[in-house]
């Protein structure tokens, strides 16, 4: 990939160095370079850099500043910051080198699509050694640039069919099977909920749909991935506020998360039959769209009660469930931009990750925290089930009172997923509120890393 090369031809070496090393190091130098530090100050905090030159005053070397304990986001600015050319890391550690290399190709990272100054500027590039697992690491960095480009991409042009024509081709990259269901064909197909929350907009690209695709040996064990693919939502007749609008092209980012882990499983070959579900929809406001207290039939019978129609996404994904529960998988995980609750508890940068398997949430809280992508665990509290119960239909969307909003709409979920079978359901931002190295303000994707980690660690070991 372009932040990556293979020439070694006047590599400048990178000296990744601690705060506790740089003294050391510094007397091993001459006094011009000593001085050198000594001027710009230079104490080897993460992230920071110091430029050095031979004494011809070319760049010959750059300091770099690392933690103790090599951190992914150490040099996560160095791609934009450091002189185009070419660079190696000065240290043998290739795990430590994955780290730096990934939280550089990530803060390289940059959407253009709209910029009317389409000139690309010379980059910095990375060198890596022989010891890398270089495949590996373009495949997760095409994962995240495939999940930040579709959740950056405004509305006006990532309507439903749009998501689905990005599905299709990475169906097709990878040679797999898709199929897309769209309008009416939903009602046909025995998929009511999708096409209610749906059916405001029923122009060609906006129309719902439900996203269909699947990928490995049909006797491989079975785990199916489903993502909310809410391409924008203005709430519904419960309209949203001007503020709480504005981000919403976002609300299809557990799609786009779907899509992007689907990539890492497949570009890694994971022996599984991997199929991705994703019902896509805009949540508009015309004469016929929900109301509050409509009642929705859904794909397993049960019936939903509207207490609000900016709780959507769950409703979509309960058609979704149903069906990736019908064919009783090994594993279903969904991601879904689901609730402002989840954000409350825990912030925009740890997704909520709830689970009907305890021992498999620990293992994916155990996999991304050795890897930086952190995941923390809410409770299906069953004393709160009671909470998603509804007055005319089998469940509500929205359950009265507010509180334990993340767990109420996991609990509302679950009652689309047979209980034998293992479930795990992400609650995420999908969002960098403002940029930080490695991770530029703008569409981001969460916990990919650390199911992969874990279904790599459970299929291939």
């Amino acid at each position: 990939m372009s932040h990556f090369t293979k020439s070694a031809k006047n590599a400048t070496p990178l000296i990744p160095l601690t705060k506790d090393q740089l003294a050391k190091w510094q007397k091993k130098q001459s006094q011009r370079v000593q001085a050198w530090l000594s001027s710009t100050g230079f104490k080897a905090g993460p992230g920071e850099t110091c430029l050095l030159s031979d004494n011809n005053g070319k760049l010959n070397q750059v300091l770099v500043g690392v933690s103790k304990a090599a951190d992914l986001w150490d040099c996560g600015n160095l791609s934009k910051s450091l002189p185009a050319g070419n660079y190696c890391f000065d240290q043998s550690k290739a795990a430590d080198i994955e780290k730096w290399a990934l939280g550089w190709a990530l803060g390289a990272y940059s959407f253009g699509r709209y910029k009317n100054d389409q000139k690309q500027p010379k980059k910095a590039r990375l060198l890596l050694p022989k010891t890398c697992d270089s495949r590996s690491l373009e495949n997760t960095v095409e994962a995240f640039y495939l999940a930040r480009d579709l959740i950056n991409t405004p509305a006006g042009d990532m309507a439903p069919a749009q998501l689905a024509s990005a599905a299709r081709a990475l169906a097709k990259k990878h040679k797999a099977t898709c199929k897309v269901i769209v309008g009416k064909d939903l009602l046909a197909k025995n998929y009511p909920a999708i096409h209610a929350v749906g059916r405001a907009v029923e122009t060609k690209d906006q129309a719902p749909r439900l996203i269909d695709f699947s990928w490995g040996k049909k006797a491989a064990p079975k785990v199916t991935l489903v993502g909310k693919g809410v391409c924008f939502d203005t709430g519904g007749l419960d309209l949203k506020s001007a503020g709480g609008m504005k981000l919403m092209k976002k609300d299809m980012g557990g799609a786009a998360n779907v899509l992007g882990l689907a990539h890492m499983i497949m570009a890694a070959k994971l022996p599984i039959r991997l199929r991705v579900l994703i019902p896509a929809v805009e949540n508009s406001v015309s004469g016929n769209a929900l109301r509050p207290l409509d009642v929705v039939p859904s794909r397993n019978g049960k019936t939903i009660e509207i207490g609000n129609t900016d709780a959507e996404g769950r409703v979509i994904l309960a058609d979704a469930l149903s069906e990736a529960a019908r064919e009783k998988p090994e594993l279903i995980v969904d991601f879904a931009t689901l609730t402002g609750a989840a954000r409350v508890a825990l912030g925009a940068e740890v997704p909520a990750l709830f689970s009907n398997d305890d021992k498999f949430a620990a293992n994916v809280i155990k996999a991304g925290m050795a890897i930086q992508d952190p995941l923390w665990q809410l409770p299906l509290w069953p004393g709160y089930r009671k909470a998603v119960t509804g007055k005319t239909a089998d469940l509500t969307n929205a359950p009265e009172g507010g509180f334990g909003g993340a767990i109420t709409a996991a609990l509302f979920l679950q009652e689309f997923v047979e209980p034998a079978t293992k479930w795990a359901h992400i609650d995420l931002m999908a969002w960098n509120q403002g940029s930080k190295p490695g991770r530029p303000e703008g569409g981001e994707a969460m916990g990919i890393r650390a199911f992969f980690n874990t279904l790599k660690e459970i299929y291939t070991s």
